[in-house]
């Protein structure tokens, strides 16, 4: 008899083939009772003696306490999102430049993959001798949230992979997702509890995940497909084809509407096919995925700075549906900027209710000839965002009277202002509490001052009580006042006030993103403040030098001009005596400083003009780190391994492009290699 040992490793493996053969499977081998009072005969085991427990054991899908937070980690391998295509001449455009890449002849037959892209949320699962070790979002594809709490209640991943001897480390990538009948249940019941409905199963999944009580999670029942496969260079399959049969003997759920195509036509009908078939399917899909099999020559292929460039997504069109404009209203955005907004009789679309929609600005009213009650075309683009594509005049009423643009601004009256060929209309009241709102909204995004815990609605409580009225009023702010507030208790205010107080010690690039300024965006407010150590530096060569600013790279003149009539404004350089008065200091600290003013001697430096590839995992530097150092030694980094690369950076596990390397003759560096390089 074995001792308990024994018993919970042969209950965890027998459960585990049993959860794998019902969920991903769909051929159950225990019939429920059956495996309930073998799970029940485990739960005992481990809770008795808790050394049993394992993290691949069936009991962990769900458990523990609530998270309080995500922690930010690396990606391994990243997550680059793919070039779409949405016409039969993009999809044969992306397949000729992909000969030229290959210098193979335009008639070459290459054999693609095509698979369905599934309407979820990507995940990075990271398996360390076969036992699931972390799993996380997609981010920005270098970095994401870690919610392996919540993906270990996702039946359809194993927490162990079904296979003997498996490699050291696995990396997996795939789409989470709820199919369409779980949604709707989901929904009923929320709908019973008196609960706000979820607008799609695309937006559900992605707010399940990143519920910090993996209960909820489980209570969803999300599903999940694998697509990508990631092993040490040794154990890599050949091709995408193998990849996926490898994943689904591990014991990954794979998306069975798959097809190994020998040529561009054959895919071609495999996209056509499922145009069609997708409304058939259980679960959302956008549109197919295009992959070349062949993985060496995928290697040889390469990347973009964005994308690879051996795969596509082709995504189906968009769905159009008539409906009848009942009104046209307008926003009004923090630059002042007015945006006209349809407003339609409620029609279905890529799955959920739309009833307004975007017009841009007048010119688009024009441009579509628009009148009230006409019936009109909308659709989504990209499957996101509603649009109103067309009229159709022979529908339109008798009375129908043409839509124009308001000459006054809905929120505080004052007469809109249209400036030389720009196609925006403006507000141009500083004192607009659309603009304050805006304005608001954006120096607390997580781009600039990064304050927790100020939203949209707290932000109309403040501004509509006349509590806040420029940024700095945000700063003079305490927790009674706060606490006082609609959906505010003493805890909530308390962090509040020490969020913003935090805020303070946000670098000056975040501070000079913060205030708005047109066309300084994130990029340029970096590279703004690393040539400009304070505001006052930056206002005296924009007032007596803009040329200054304009040559700078990627700046030029329209940015240069945008922040001279910035800071001509009398109300602007008000504000900024009064963020200082609160605190703020609008220049760069002494670190800050040290560190550009370093990035500027070393750009001259050892890498100036190199071109690196970075690959596997370096002992002590996350992927970003290392390409924020040869970045700012002069370097390039890319993603693929050619002739032209100078170096490559190899970690743990390099895989391939360390073999592909070697074979280029390219000059291989270490960690420590790298790091002695760029030393002064």
């Amino acid at each position: 008899m074995p001792d308990q040992s024994e018993r919970a490793a042969e209950l965890r493996g027998l459960l585990n083939r049993a959860a794998h053969a019902y969920y991903v499977l769909d051929q159950p081998i225990l019939e429920d009772p059956v495996y309930d009072r073998l799970y029940q005969e485990l739960v005992q085991l481990e809770s008795a003696e808790p050394r049993l427990r394992s993290s691949d054991s069936p009991t962990q899908r769900v458990g523990g306490a609530p998270a309080e937070g995500f922690t930010s980690v690396d990606h391994r391998i990243g997550l680059l999102s793919l070039d779409n295509a949405f016409t039969r001449g993009d999809l044969l455009a992306w397949h000729e430049r992909l000969l030229k890449v290959l210098d193979r002849p335009g008639d070459t037959q290459l054999p693609l993959v095509g698979e369905l892209k599934i309407d979820g949320n990507a995940l990075a699962l990271s398996y360390r001798n076969g036992v699931l070790e972390r799993a996380a979002t997609r981010g920005d594809g270098t970095r994401g949230e870690e919610i392996t709490a919540n993906v270990r209640t996702i039946s359809s991943i194993p927490l162990r992979l079904q296979i003997d001897n498996p490699p050291e480390w696995v990396e997996v990538r795939g789409e989470a997702f709820i199919p369409d009948a779980t949604f709707a249940v989901i929904n009923a019941e929320r709908e019973q509890r008196g609960e706000a409905l979820f607008a799609n199963p695309r937006n559900a999944c992605a707010g399940t995940l990143r519920q910090l009580d993996p209960k909820v999670v489980a209570a969803r029942r999300l599903d999940f497909f694998a697509y990508t496969l990631h092993l040490p260079v040794d154990a890599q399959p050949p091709s995408q084809w193998a990849a996926l049969e490898w994943l689904n003997t591990a014991g990954f759920r794979v998306n069975p509407n798959r097809e190994l195509c020998a040529d561009l036509a054959a895919i071609q009908s495999f996209c056509d096919h499922w145009e069609q078939g997708r409304h058939d399917l259980p679960y959302a899909t956008d549109g197919v995925v295009v992959k070349l099999n062949d993985l060496l020559l995928q290697d040889e292929a390469g990347f973009t700075q964005k994308a690879p460039r051996w795969a596509i997504a082709l995504k189906y069109p968009a769905e159009e549906a008539p409906t009848r404009l009942l009104r046209v209203g307008a926003q009004v955005g923090r630059t002042g900027a007015v945006t006209p907004v349809a407003e339609f009789e409620a029609v279905a679309l890529a799955g959920t209710s739309v009833s307004r929609a975007t017009l841009h600005n007048a010119d688009r009213i024009a441009e579509l000839d628009l009148h009230l009650g006409d019936t009109i075309v909308v659709r989504k683009a990209g499957e996101i965002i509603p649009e109103v594509v067309r009229v159709l005049p022979e529908l339109r009423p008798s009375d129908a009277t043409p839509v124009q643009l308001p000459q006054h601004c809905p929120e505080c009256g004052s007469s809109l202002v249209r400036e030389g060929d720009e196609a925006a209309t403006r507000c141009v009241n500083s004192s607009c509490p659309a603009i304050l709102r805006g304005g608001l909204r954006h120096w607390v995004s997580k781009g600039a001052l990064d304050v927790d815990g100020l939203g949209s609605k707290l932000i109309e409580q403040l501004v509509d009580r006349g509590l806040v009225g420029s940024l700095a009023d945000l700063y003079r702010l305490d927790a009674a006042l706060l606490a006082s507030l609609d959906r505010m208790g003493d805890k909530s205010a308390t962090n509040l006030v020490e969020a913003l107080e935090a805020s303070k010690k946000q670098p000056w690039h975040r501070q000079l993103y913060g205030l708005g300024i047109r066309h300084i965006g994130e990029v340029i407010a970096k590279a703004l403040a690393a040539e400009f150590f304070s505001i006052d530096s930056l206002a005296a060569a924009a007032l007596e030098a803009p040329e200054q600013i304009a040559e700078l790279h990627g700046i030029g003149p329209e940015i240069s001009a945008s922040l001279g009539q910035w800071l001509h404004n009398p109300a602007n350089n008000q504000l900024l005596q009064d963020l200082r008065g609160v605190g703020l200091s609008l220049e760069a600290s002494a670190a800050e400083q040290e560190a550009a003013s370093q990035a500027g001697a070393n750009a001259n430096g050892m890498l100036q003009g190199k071109t690196l590839v970075l690959t596997g995992t370096l002992p002590n530097l996350s992927r970003s780190d290392a390409k924020a150092l040869i970045e700012a030694a002069g370097g390039k980094v890319i993603g693929s391994v050619s002739k032209k690369t100078d170096y490559l950076v190899a970690g743990e596990a390099a895989g391939s492009k360390l073999t592909k390397a070697e074979s280029l003759g390219v000059t291989v560096l270490s960690e420590v290699d790298l790091t002695a390089m760029l030393e002064p």
